[in-house]
């Protein structure tokens, strides 16, 4: 089946036509990001817009959801009046199966606990017209790849992994559930316009070496903010000779540099993966239109001056690669790794290896693990190490298991997990003797912070290709280099793993019985969405409170946070899962992972209320209790991570009134802008030192609130004394009117209330 042909015969058509107007009104050759992102303006452009500097209207193409951001984003959507999307939209359950004893039967516990959030997915989609992948159907960005994703078309979905799809050549970007609902109802998606960072990829991969080792390169060359703002664009010789899967893999893991998106040009790998996958049609469409799905020549002769940044890579001389601990951008080449592991002294013994996700989950990521799986079994040896596999979709399951790659895995010891995120979010029932013990797990997932995968802060989590996970897995230490070491087998013989084999597809073909895929119904208006009101799953949203039209005094400090703040400590996954399509049951969880810079502790700050110390989403309740607002005040990066929209509404939920940090993650300025919340930054970053535990603080200026002027932080010490700080902000014209009307959705709310 092909989804959205006609939408895709539209835009191919009209393609040429606004890059060529485009080539014109920019004044120099384009490359592909341009050329995607002009040919997805909501308007017909009359000037070039400056990256980094101008906010844009685009119009995407379509929406994805998974169903623990779905949940929140379809909530907002039902009170916008609308009676249908505006775009394809889909949602896919893959996030609430919890990793625990094998596919089987964590499915099985999956439907019946989540069963009241499955059937309002089911249901509500069903009425406003939204593809429904159920359960088990596979890993949302694998599931877009195989059916949605197409080359110079423009998405937004609510997972920050949605750019995947740019392995298909598609701007993809990772977005919160309100901005979800500004595309699903019709209107222009704002975005800054991306600067450009371009990665020349040269040489050719071969051995051990796999396209996941590019992005672990590049990802130890940017580290975890160095993308922040930009598309990443690949291009190169290098770049045509990767699969179209191993495209996806680097485009995904691009999230953890903090890039808007990751984009390949359109090329012959790309042609074959859309044929293999049931799309002849789209190959053919994009094979008409290939010189517009591709850089300009000129911006392949002279990169520099079409990109802000160029970085250089031969893929010949690229090592295998392993990055972290609690980290994605600690890059070690394998050849320095055992050294590191010694040096630091993290536990050398590897207790769990977990291959697959939506990051590493294609066919021939898991064809070349089984090669070496049935080496394992063939040389007599045994894995050391916890062995797991998690299908990115019934697809490629069904597939693999059809060509016996299941069966070898088996054969080796490990363990087949369901077609889910699981331990990759935290979604896993770890075995452990000891949760306090330091032990090292190594994954093929993309996202290795502290307490990310099984939710002990014990636990040193390592991300690598799939075939070196397996290696590791098999050799059960951390200090094994299976590019020159030897392992001893059962029979006490001296045996070396040959390189990793595959192949990019399946020879006979991708097959599978039940998708898993519900289509809506074409009418939507008799169905009926049922949330109880006694539910503690979901809860129906009421509008947040607008302006005072006042600056704001005497708000408390809530926590200063220290160190690294991700969207996993100010919203944890893991069990508290269930909870997000109810924000008043959710948000206590807000924060609970934040270092409070004052004690070094997590989940305990001073109420100034009370003078006594206890957790912070309690504390914040106290505060909202007495009718007293307070700011929270982070470090640099402070919301990296995931894209989930529930960090930003816990706060404004709790009475938050402000988020002052040092820098901000994309994703997460824009949530927190979206909920009608004041997302601002240090004008002098050592402001952060001058706040104290005891301060009370007015945020100043508001009401001349506008785009470019400052605001300023009155801290009020206990002491007596006052401090002036002056606090940047990026709002533009747009933005101040979420903040005055107490969050976007009022505004689309009332939009939709005149018409």
């Amino acid at each position: 089946m092909v989804f959205d042909l006609d939408l895709i015969k539209k835009l191919y058509g009209q393609l040429p036509s606004k890059v060529d107007a485009a080539r014109k009104l920019v004044g120099k050759p384009l490359t592909l990001a341009e050329k995607i992102l002009y040919a997805h303006l909501f308007e017909t452009p009359t000037h070039a817009y400056e990256r980094g500097k101008d906010y844009v209207d685009f119009a995407p193409d379509r929406v994805a959801m998974q169903d623990a951001t779905a949940q929140m984003a379809l909530l907002q959507f039902m009170t916008c009046g609308r009676e249908k999307v505006a775009v394809p939209s889909t949602v896919h359950c893959d996030h609430l199966i919890q990793a625990k004893t094998g596919a089987a039967a964590d499915l099985a516990t999956a439907l019946d606990v989540n069963k009241e959030v499955y059937d309002f997915l089911a249901s509500i989609s069903n009425k406003y017209g939204i593809g429904f992948w159920k359960p088990g159907a596979g890993i949302i960005h694998q599931v877009v790849l195989e059916n949605y994703a197409f080359p110079g078309g423009m998405m937004i979905g609510t997972d920050s992994h949605t750019p995947n799809a740019g392995g298909l050549g598609m701007v993809a970007i990772g977005v919160g559930g309100a901005d979800a609902v500004d595309v699903m109802a019709g209107l222009a998606w704002e975005l800054k316009m991306p600067k450009l960072i371009g990665v020349k990829l040269s040489g050719k991969m071969s051995g051990w070496t796999s396209a996941k080792d590019i992005i672990l390169k590049v990802a130890g060359i940017l580290t975890v903010k160095g993308g922040t703002g930009a598309i990443v664009e690949y291009f190169g010789e290098g770049a045509d000779s990767l699969s179209a899967t191993g495209k996806g893999t680097i485009c995904n893991m691009g999230a953890e540099i903090g890039a808007t998106c990751s984009l390949f040009a359109y090329d012959a790998k790309m042609s074959a993966y859309l044929k293999a996958t049931g799309r002849e049609e789209v190959a053919s469409l994009a094979d008409e239109i290939r010189d517009y799905l591709r850089p300009d020549k000129e911006v392949y002769a002279d990169p520099s001056n079409y990109y802000d940044q160029v970085i250089e890579i031969n893929l010949s001389e690229l090592e295998p690669h392993v990055n972290g601990p609690f980290t994605p951008d600690l890059a070690w080449p394998i050849s320095k790794f055992a050294e590191a592991v010694k040096a630091n002294n993290w536990p050398e013994r590897l207790e769990v290896a977990l291959i697959g996700s939506c990051t590493n989950s294609s066919y021939e990521d898991i064809s070349r693990s089984a090669s070496l799986a049935r080496q394992a079994i063939t040389k007599k040896l045994k894995t050391k190490a916890e062995f797991t596999i998690t299908p990115g979709s019934e697809q490629v399951r069904y597939t693999i298991e059809k060509d016996g790659f299941l069966k070898t895995f088996e054969e080796m010891g490990g363990v087949v997990l369901a077609n889910a995120c699981g331990p990759c979010i935290g979604q896993w029932a770890r075995h452990i003797d000891d949760p306090n013990r330091s032990n090292s797990i190594i994954t093929s997932f993309n996202r290795n912070f502290a307490k990310r995968n099984d939710g002990l802060a014990s636990t040193h989590a390592f991300v690598a290709s799939p075939e070196i996970v397996t290696a590791f897995a098999i050799a059960g230490d951390l200090t094994f280099n299976p590019l020159k070491d030897k392992l001893k087998n059962d029979k006490g013989e001296d045996v070396m793993l040959d390189e990793p084999t595959g192949v990019e597809l399946p020879p006979k073909g991708f097959s599978v019985d039940d998708p898993g895929y519900q289509a809506p119904a074409k009418d939507g208006k008799s169905v009926q969405v049922v949330v109880k009101s006694d539910s503690q799953r979901l809860q129906l949203l009421a509008p947040f409170a607008a302006w005072e039209s006042t600056d704001l005094k005497g708000l408390k400090l809530l926590i200063k946070a220290k160190g690294k703040c991700t969207t996993d400590h100010i919203s944890m996954a893991g069990p508290w899962l269930k909870f997000r399509g109810h924000l008043d049951n959710i948000s206590n969880n807000m924060l609970i992972g934040a270092v409070n810079f004052f004690n070094d502790k997590t989940d305990s700050v001073k109420n100034e209320l009370s003078g006594e110390y206890g957790p912070v989403p309690a504390t914040a309740r106290a505060y909202k209790a007495a009718g007293v607002g307070s700011v929270v005040v982070g470090d640099e990066n402070y919301g990296e991570g995931s894209s989930r929209e529930h960090a930003a509404m816990e706060p404004r939920h709790l009475g938050v009134r402000a988020i002052v940090v040092r820098s901000f993650a994309r994703i997460h300025e824009t949530n927190l802008k979206k909920q009608g919340m004041l997302a601002l930054t240090f004008a002098s970053k050592d402001d952060y030192d001058k706040v104290q535990e005891d301060d009370s603080i007015d945020i100043t200026g508001l009401t001349t609130f506008a785009p470019g002027k400052p605001l300023t932080m009155v801290l009020h010490h206990k002491d007596g004394s006052t401090g002036n700080i002056t606090l940047n902000h990026t709002y533009n014209q747009q933005q101040i009117g979420w903040f005055k009307a107490g969050g976007a959705l009022n505004v689309i709310r009332a939009e939709f209330a005149k018409k």
